[in-house]
């Protein structure tokens, strides 16, 4: 899904500090290219049929052809996010040594760890620069250093080793984010080519995450859409169109992720959205990564 990051006007990108939040997150892509500084916790990224086991100080490039979607964060996950417009990037990237930034997808890996006084230093830059704002020439030489010097780092640095999705992987997930929410298992599977029960083990231990947990994700954002996007639709009509089954479910689940009753969010809707968050995790352990137990079924 293409995404409109709505950037001000008279800047060239963005630059700012991410913690975890608990939200869910979606397969996307933007016009902008975009890097990310990983400086606390891990994380897992599904690059198209990629995937990339973060942690501190690893530098990631995201293109604009790229969808991608970080299914996995620890508790205490921060990085630091930048991007920049085509235009911009095309200004900036004038010599053979960052000509790959102007290309929508190229070929090859893009995720580095840097040594960690590179990533100190990049930390401090990108710091400084994010105070800003309110000036946008200034902000703009400083996005366009800040793209420059990471760039620099990066080509410095090892290489991070990733993992190809098996491509049933891929396709459930994309079958989940698409309108084949209310698909069964056996269906699921059936479409992506594997059995229900290799399916579900190979799309944990590659995404980290269960199928139950990531169409789950899937089902509360398309809601949080419908039902706070203007449209004026009931809660039930929402979770309806959002993939669940029945209003008992959609509450269960509902509560669990966001951590309120409907009712409760719908007398806050004019506060900002809440954390989504879950109580359990693999291990036991509380947790903001969203994985039910692996002993829950199909049905959550």
């Amino acid at each position: 899904m293409r995404r409109n990051l709505g950037l001000p006007r008279p800047w060239d990108g963005d630059l700012w500090h991410y913690a975890n939040l608990g939200r869910t997150h979606e397969m996307h892509r933007h016009s902008e290219l975009e890097f990310n500084l990983v400086i606390r916790g891990t994380g897992v990224y599904l690059l198209g049929s990629r995937r990339y086991q973060i942690r501190a100080g690893d530098l990631l490039w995201l293109f604009p052809a790229q969808e991608h979607v970080l299914v996995r964060q620890t508790v205490d996950f921060e990085m630091w996010v930048g991007v920049v417009k085509p235009r911009a990037v095309r200004r900036i990237a004038s010599d053979r040594q960052t000509e790959v930034l102007l290309q929508a997808d190229p070929r090859g890996e893009f995720c580095r760890r840097l040594r960690q006084e590179d990533s100190a230093r990049l930390q401090g830059l990108f710091s400084e620069v994010s105070l800003g704002r309110d000036q946008p020439a200034y902000y703009n030489a400083g996005l366009a250093y800040a793209l420059l010097r990471a760039w620099q780092l990066y080509q410095q640095a090892p290489e991070v080793p990733n993992a190809d999705v098996h491509p049933a992987v891929e396709k459930a997930a994309q079958l989940l984010r698409s309108e084949s929410r209310r698909l069964a298992l056996p269906e699921l599977a059936q479409q992506s080519g594997l059995s229900a029960a290799r399916l579900s083990r190979l799309f944990r231990q590659q995404t980290g995450v269960t199928l139950v947990a990531f169409r789950n994700r899937q089902r509360i954002e398309s809601f949080l859409r419908l039902y706070g996007g203007g449209q004026r639709m009931k809660i039930l009509e929402a979770a309806l169109q959002a993939g669940f089954g029945s209003y008992p479910q959609f509450h269960r689940v509902f509560t669990r992720m966001v951590g309120c009753s409907p009712r409760r969010y719908r007398a806050g809707t004019a506060l900002p959205l809440p954390r989504v968050t879950d109580t359990t995790s693999a291990r036991g352990r509380a947790s903001r990564a969203l994985p039910p137990r692996s002993g829950r079924s199909w049905r959550a």
